[in-house]
């Protein structure tokens, strides 16, 4: 018994070591495309807006499990190999990264049009406006938005165990079936997830009390 636990807690251990390397690129990757989407989405150049917003409706109407198994099994048969984290972390970044663009573009219109007219009539540019005054404004705006997308995409990491990857769902399963006992694995699974949704929502407490307080 107590090497079947041992076994079990390392299991469980990788998967969640997984599940928090997956969650933070995901994010990463998602804010940075996100951010130039909303650029995009505001862009005074036509085709720009137009290319950015069709991605936008395109990934916001698709299931990410669609998606998943679409990227997973579909890019092989094109030619494209890569590892399965990588075309699993890679998909995910580009589904949430149209649900951070919008957003971010709700965030950049909360920001008074007249401070935008007033740092290009002192001579900034488009970019120096967005990275000097829009975004840094907007941004204190967009704490809560964006915890509930990191809280919705670390829990959407266990949809990768649908297509193989052993993040914490998968060896979920693993341990369920080897030593067949769904309810404690699964019990264990949900307390992780609670623990890791709970911590983001506290985190982002004390980040949005923080930045009002530089306001």
């Amino acid at each position: 018994m107590p090497k079947d636990i041992s076994e079990m807690a390392g299991q469980f251990g990788h998967g969640l070591l997984l599940t928090l390397a997956m969650t933070a690129l995901v994010f990463a990757g998602a804010v940075l495309l996100g951010l130039l989407l909303a650029v995009f989405r505001i862009s005074p150049v036509l085709p720009l807006r137009a290319a950015a917003a069709t991605y936008v409706t395109v990934f916001r109407n698709i299931p990410l499990l669609v998606l998943l198994v679409l990227f997973v099994f579909g890019l092989p048969d094109v030619g494209l190999l890569f590892s399965l984290f990588f075309t699993v972390t890679l998909t995910m970044a580009l589904y949430w990264a149209a649900f951070i663009c919008e957003v971010v573009r709700a965030g950049i219109r909360t920001v008074p049009m007249g401070q935008a007219e007033a740092a290009r009539a002192l001579g900034l540019s488009t970019g120096q406006v967005l990275r000097h005054v829009i975004l840094p404004q907007a941004l204190r705006r967009m704490v809560q938005p964006l915890a509930s997308i990191f809280i919705g995409l670390a829990l959407s990491t266990s949809l990768a165990a649908a297509v193989g990857v052993a993040e914490l769902t998968g060896q979920a399963q693993f341990i369920m079936l080897k030593y067949d006992n769904p309810l404690t694995s699964f019990a264990v699974t949900t307390a992780v997830y609670v623990l890791i949704t709970l911590s983001c929502g506290l985190l982002a407490g004390r980040v949005e009390r923080k930045v009002a307080i530089g306001t």
